[in-house]
């Protein structure tokens, strides 16, 4: 077991080296990035780090323009004595309601640096959503973009408001304004806090209120399993488009930052706006989750011919499922780029499918990367290494959450983690999810999983979104009902759909009703909102 730990670790150093992450043969900077990420957490290390590195590069491109590393560095040291001076001290939570901006990349750096726990909030919430995550997570000060001051209603008069980002000049009275409070404070850097703070991410939340996956301990050697399998390199520039509030997003800027690229970034995401920012930045990855890959593909070769996008080396997806016409019809158009990330809030990263991955078998989430283990169980939990055979997925790696701050947990097989989710391996090793255990459907006894039908069904031109899920049904105990979005212009019939299934697969996998919607209910970061179809 330790050959095997001490073999990882070299891996891992290998890789990181590779990346650039690792400034050899400056093994001081090394060390000041180990110490840094020990002492105030992911977000404020990596700004300090590529401050150090690259003082006057570009680190920043949002809606107000650019910003370099030094200045992003400076401006958070400003913010963290601001709010210091406030009150706002190492161990309290300080939660943000914040679209991407630099509002929100100087409160992630300033809150490490003051060791404070960040709360990060989906700017999908509803009034009693966020106030019942806000109160649960007992947070003291929120940070909010002024566009949500009415979902405020519910939240505590007790907890402080400070405004991210204006965009009028209604602003409340007495409400701080987050520039304001940087230009009129000191921003000598502030001395490492006695703790680390840690932040806090939130599960989709697309059955009920949300739960807390805190990221208390996060290491530097931790990176290789993106930097494994997905090709960053130093010095690059990557173009965010999934939120940071997300895992996805989060992960892939903190990422970025380590290793001094530029990020582009926008407070709301537009197919063609994304395209464009693209080209005039010549950036090298594109961080989407597959929703919005979708509506990039959409705009049809005319517009995506318009943009020079020969830059991108890759296209990082996360967040939810990749369908295979997705994913071939995205490499026609860009080439042998598409990354497609598998994990969770939970588990973080379980494994990757690159682009030869992808060639060889659409559809797959590849194999996990150094530092990953995954494995499968079936419902007694007895593992399964046949090839074909589904079972529950478990992974385990060093950014493995410990647990639900209301003090839940996943369950655990042999020190790995349940996802959630069901799949298999095929004969290669590459994984392929099967779905959601919860989302199976038992229709006269046969098992179906949603996911099947509906990469089924999108891969008609006359179909854009598809949904599977089950209903009661007296005979069966359940039949399957798919919910269809149509492409512009088609005149697509149920009968057809199901015609069109029964030639494809088994008897019971047609949906006996289907009906036709404008569109699909989604969460922020893509995910079928399926009670929401029940």
């Amino acid at each position: 077991m330790l050959l095997g730990k001490v073999t990882e670790t070299a891996r891992s150093i290998e890789v990181m080296w590779k990346a650039g992450l690792i400034p050899f043969p400056r093994v001081d900077e090394g060390l000041f990035a180990l110490v840094a990420m020990r002492k105030i957490g992911p977000f404020a290390a990596a700004a300090q780090v590529a401050a150090r590195r690259a003082p006057h590069a570009v680190g920043l491109v949002d809606d107000r323009g650019p910003l370099t590393f030094k200045q992003l560095d400076m401006q958070s040291n400003a913010l963290a004595r601001a709010w210091e001076s406030r009150g706002i001290r190492p161990g309290t939570v300080v939660a943000a309601l914040c679209r991407d901006h630099r509002g929100l990349v100087l409160s992630m750096c300033a809150a490490g640096k003051l060791g404070v726990r960040l709360l990060l909030l989906n700017t999908g919430f509803g009034r009693g959503q966020l106030a019942d995550v806000v109160m649960r997570e007992k947070a003291t000060a929120l940070i909010y973009d002024q566009e949500f001051t009415q979902l405020l209603s519910g939240v505590p008069a007790g907890v402080e408001r400070y405004l991210a980002w204006v965009d009028t000049d209604d602003v409340l009275d007495g409400i701080p304004v987050l520039d304001e409070l940087i230009a009129s404070t000191d921003d000598r850097p502030v001395p490492y806090p006695e703790r680390r703070g840690g932040f806090v991410l939130l599960t989709s939340g697309t059955t009920g209120t949300p739960k807390g996956a805190p990221r208390e301990r996060t290491s530097l050697f931790d990176s290789a399993q993106f930097l494994d399998r997905v090709p960053l390199r130093a010095g690059e520039c990557t173009y965010l488009g999934a939120p940071i509030f997300h895992g996805t997003g989060v992960s892939q800027f903190i990422l970025s930052y380590a290793l001094g690229c530029k990020v582009v970034m926008r407070r709301r995401f537009d197919p063609e706006e994304t395209l464009r920012g693209v080209e005039e930045n010549r950036c090298t990855a594109l961080v989407l989750v597959p929703t919005m890959l979708q509506r990039i593909v959409d705009l049809g070769p005319d517009v995506l011919r318009k943009y020079d996008t020969s830059s991108l080396r890759i296209i990082f997806l996360a967040g939810s499922a990749l369908s295979p016409d997705l994913g071939n019809r995205a490499t026609e158009a860009f080439g042998d780029v598409i990354h497609n990330l598998y994990g969770s809030t939970e588990v973080a990263v379980a494994t990757v499918a690159t682009p030869e991955d992808w060639r060889k078998a659409p559809g797959t989430v590849g194999r996990p990367p150094v530092g990953c283990r995954v494995a499968l169980y079936d419902a007694h939990g007895r593992r399964i290494t046949r090839p074909g055979v589904t079972g529950r997925v478990f992974v385990g790696s060093g950014l493995s959450f410990q647990g639900y701050t209301d003090g839940r947990n996943k369950e655990l097989i042999d020190g790995l983690l349940s996802t959630g989710d069901v799949g298999h391996f095929d004969e290669g090793g590459l994984l392929f999810i099967d779905g959601r255990d919860d989302e199976m459907i038992v229709s006269g006894g046969e098992n179906v999983f949603p996911v099947e039908v509906e990469n089924l069904l999108v891969e008609r031109p006359d179909v854009l979104e598809a949904a599977v899920i089950g209903v009661p049904d007296a005979e069966f105990g359940q039949r399957l009902k798919a919910f269809i979005v149509r492409a512009g212009g088609s005149d697509l019939r149920a009968e057809v759909v199901r015609d069109y299934v029964k030639s494809n697969l088994a008897r019971y996998k047609v949906p006996r009703d289907v009906e036709f919607l404008e569109r699909l209910p989604r969460n922020a970061t893509g995910k079928v909102l399926r009670n929401e179809l029940a």
